[in-house]
């Protein structure tokens, strides 16, 4: 079993109220959900126009597929251009490299437009 985890620090610019960044926020989440079947939510700055963090989780039987999605998943966050992407962090945990020490936990940074994969 392959699990991963993507978390991007986004930036919407335009947005003058909560309303409004859900307006945003939600079609990106609801997006990935439907497109991808992933797991995604909003996970931090709640309560500020502007910012907001959204995590994705993607499960399979290869590490290369998983890899795959995750990879999709940014190219489709990318694309929104409402939203700027402050950063972008990859966290893995794969059962088949060390099943008794309960995983391989490892994270891969992509920050700001130089990060853009």
């Amino acid at each position: 079993m392959h699990v991963a985890a993507v978390e991007f620090d986004l930036h919407i610019p335009e947005s003058r109220s909560l309303k409004a960044k859900r307006s945003v926020v939600k079609p990106i989440v609801e997006g990935m959900q439907r497109r991808y079947r992933v797991a995604a939510a909003e996970v931090g700055y709640h309560q500020q126009w502007q910012r907001t963090v959204v995590g994705v989780a993607a499960v399979g039987s290869t590490a290369g597929h998983v890899g795959e999605v995750l990879d999709e998943i940014e190219r489709f966050v990318w694309s929104h251009p409402e939203v700027q992407v402050l950063s972008s962090v990859r966290m893995w945990l794969d059962r088949d490299l060390d099943e008794d020490q309960g995983g391989d936990h490892h994270a891969d940074h992509h920050g700001g437009e130089d990060g853009q994969a």
